[in-house]
């Protein structure tokens, strides 16, 4: 019987799988690079803008949870391709349900930065 391995060599496999993952998404899907690019363009303005802690806060997370909401669609629309790689109403339906759930939160994260930016930019 082999040797089973150790809980902290499991999770130093699973956070290099994680880290495999995050740079296959930024280095292979446009979605996430336009996010990511969009995810810089904020912060510099946070340090230009000098804003809150809550405001870094609130804006950190906007940007995390949109990137990996991004990470989420892709990895569905992998799935649905691998499962059904023929154009099928069902899988359009899975992939645009997905696309829709990433559009309500960068719709959500338009608003923060509205919220956030607008006031400074015109004072």
């Amino acid at each position: 019987m082999a040797k089973k391995e150790s809980f902290f060599i499991n999770r130093v496999k699973s956070v290099g799988y994680a880290f495999k993952g995050a740079y296959l998404l930024l280095t292979t899907e446009a979605s996430i690079q336009v996010q990511f690019s969009i995810g810089i363009l904020v912060t510099i303005a946070g340090f230009y803008f000098n804003i809150s802690t809550t405001e870094w806060i609130i804006q950190t997370l906007v940007i995390a949870i949109i990137m990996a909401l991004e990470g989420v669609n892709t990895a569905i629309e992998e799935i649905a391709d691998f499962i059904h790689p023929e154009q099928h109403p069902k899988i359009g339906l899975i992939k645009d349900l997905a696309a829709g759930a990433v559009f309500i939160f960068a719709v959500a994260a338009a608003c923060v930065g509205c919220i956030i930016y607008l006031p400074k930019l015109l004072a």
